[in-house]
């Protein structure tokens, strides 16, 4: 009896091991997962993966992706953070993709399949309840530099509005280098609101105390962070956001839409006319949704070097939650940290991307929101490489500096916080100012010295 059992079992695992890996009961739950929410029809994505019939020409690059870990696209170091958007692959589903291109890239059968994703042509974030669209087509030059466009839409919204979800959408992602869209409300007797950096509004009291300084002088409280009703960011790579079932974000009665958009040459004439969808929230929510920045806008790259640090932080002024975070740099980006150091003086890394890729700007969306108590200290810090090592440097010749323009660079920091929908939109961050930072590779919570930070302008 021993050895027919053995006898069995050897059977069982040669019929197992002959198996194969088909599409549509293997592979096809990983690519709906994990792939196919750029990789559909109408976006982002060069390619849909929707079927066998659209797979299969791919197989190979499939696997060298895959292999590699070029796709599907995921920066964050696993040693710091969970992430509910993480679209990392495990081991065995890149072994099971790797397989079955191995094997043949087999269809199988089709009964084995799992119910299609669907989507709505256009939208990540199915049907809209309405769009807003830019009122007039703008037309792209072939070449030159494009200032930043500023243009205001009216939302014509007689009520406050809860949006539980929203959506960019350039009609030309081509020469689109990303969008800001913020909501402003009316402003009250006797101010304006003032225009921040990267589409962020400031409050009408630091707009009265913008307006007092003189040209070139900024206040050192606002110096390296930001607030505003930032609804949503387009940049290369990124998904529209993920709230979670009783978050929404405000847009006031009578707000404005203010669209900040840079746009970019191809070397021929090109339009775009982009638009923004807003689906309402069906009850009142939970959490108000409120996009920060913090930034900095005072370094220098000298030319030729390679490993430049730039950082910038912020207090916070009330407890929140922490909800995403989203790293921008440009072309000479390395690597980026958040970072929080609690008033008890212990620090956390939130999220550490060591291979930024400007290609690929993901928001990360924490698995359980963070709790920053009043007092904490979130810190972005950043490395650059300004050398000719850097095959995608414009220009390792020269100093560089902050600027808007993509050969220019960036170190800003936008995260999402969550707060209680019923106060108001009190200050929640102050700029402490320059100080020392903590090396972005570094897992200890010791500080580096001050000198290991990008020089000041």
């Amino acid at each position: 009896m021993k050895a027919v059992g053995l006898f069995v079992l050897a059977c069982s695992s040669a019929v197992w091991a002959a198996t194969p890996v088909t599409f549509h009961k293997d592979v096809e739950p990983i690519l709906e997962k994990h792939c196919q929410g750029c990789h559909h029809t109408g976006d982002i994505a060069p390619m849909p993966l929707q079927t066998y019939e659209q797979s299969r020409p791919w197989a190979k690059a499939i696997r060298s992706a895959v292999a590699q870990k070029k796709m599907p696209p995921w920066d964050a170091d696993p040693a710091y953070g969970a992430f509910r958007n993480d679209r990392s692959l495990t081991k065995a589903e890149i072994d099971t993709l790797t397989s079955w291109v191995d094997a043949g890239a087999i269809e199988g059968d089709l009964k084995d399949a799992p119910p299609p994703r669907e989507f709505v042509e256009g939208w990540h974030m199915g049907k809209p309840d309405v769009v807003i669209q830019i009122p007039q087509v703008f037309h792209v030059p072939a070449k030159g530099t494009i200032p930043y466009q500023y243009i205001s839409v009216p939302t014509n919204f007689t009520e406050d509005k809860w949006i539980q979800a929203v959506e960019l959408h350039p009609s030309n992602r081509k020469v689109v280098h990303h969008i800001n869209v913020s909501a402003t409300p009316p402003p009250a007797a006797g101010s304006a609101p003032a225009r921040g950096p990267s589409g962020f509004f400031t409050s009408d009291a630091e707009a009265r105390m913008l307006a007092r300084l003189k040209p070139g002088q900024e206040p050192p409280q606002f110096q390296s962070s930001r607030e505003g009703d930032l609804l949503q960011t387009f940049v290369p790579g990124g998904v529209p956001p993920e709230l979670e079932p009783g978050q929404a974000k405000l847009i006031k009665a009578g707000s404005t839409l203010m669209f900040q958009i840079h746009y970019t040459t191809l070397g021929t004439p090109q339009e775009d006319q982009t638009s923004i969808g807003f689906i309402f929230a069906k009850e009142p929510p939970k959490e108000r949704i409120k996009a920060l920045l913090i930034y900095n806008t005072r370094f220098t790259l000298p030319a030729g070097s390679s490993n430049t640090m730039v950082g910038a932080r912020a207090e916070v002024l009330h407890d929140f939650k922490m909800v995403s975070m989203l790293p921008h740099m440009h072309l000479r980006g390395k690597d980026f940290q958040f970072r929080a150091i609690y008033p008890s003086g212990e620090s956390e890394i939130l999220l550490r991307v060591p291979k930024y890729d400007f290609n690929w700007q993901i928001n990360y969306y924490l698995a359980k929101p963070k709790l920053l108590p009043k007092g904490t200290i979130i810190e972005v810090t950043g490395h650059f490489d300004n050398s000719l090592n850097n095959a995608f440097n414009p220009d390792p010749s020269v100093d560089v500096h902050y600027g808007e323009q993509t050969w220019e660079e960036m170190l800003n920091g936008f995260f999402d916080v969550a707060i209680d929908p019923t106060t108001d939109a009190a200050p929640l961050l102050l700029g402490p100012g320059p100080g020392p930072f903590l090396p972005v590779n570094a897992t200890a919570s010791t500080l580096a010295p001050a000198s290991n930070v990008a020089t000041r302008r």
